[in-house]
């Protein structure tokens, strides 16, 4: 799944106040664990928290676009890069979903949603979350639309 919308900039996600804590991240639940995520759009840099940089397989938090899609299914990631280059022209909201293939063939799902804006200043950034469902796909596994 790979949608993108134009924003509705009366309506954009709001962030909590918190130093290190959105709405709904660090916040596990039965279904799964998601964790809140900022890019800024000037220098490049997506700013992950704690889980969604383990479970990416990152040593920082801070790291470009492409570290992060590594670890994804490569049949993925074109289309998610689009996702992000049609949201850093515009104010947007898009999501994802996609796979994450770790060294050990462990794979983890990923679902992303994110919202771009801020672009008055010639500046621009994007806040969203990850969401990581509480289960594994083998090793093996492809899933194919029915």
């Amino acid at each position: 799944m790979f949608k993108i919308a134009n924003a509705d900039l009366a309506n954009t996600f709001m962030m909590s106040e918190q130093e290190g804590d959105g709405v709904l991240g660090q916040h596990a639940c039965r279904f799964g664990l998601s964790e809140d995520w900022t890019g800024d759009l000037t220098n490049g840099l997506l700013k992950l928290g704690e889980n969604a940089r383990a479970l990416h397989g990152l040593n920082n938090h801070e790291c470009g676009l492409l570290t992060v899609m590594r670890s994804y299914d490569p049949a993925d990631r074109g289309h998610i890069l689009r996702l992000f280059e049609q949201a850093a022209t515009q104010p947007s909201r898009f999501c994802y979903s996609t796979t994450i293939v770790a060294a050990s063939q462990h794979r983890q799902p990923v679902f992303c949603i994110g919202e771009s804006s801020g672009f008055d200043n010639a500046g621009g950034n994007m806040v969203g979350l990850f969401i990581f469902p509480r289960f594994q796909l083998p090793t093996t596994a492809s899933v194919t639309p029915a």
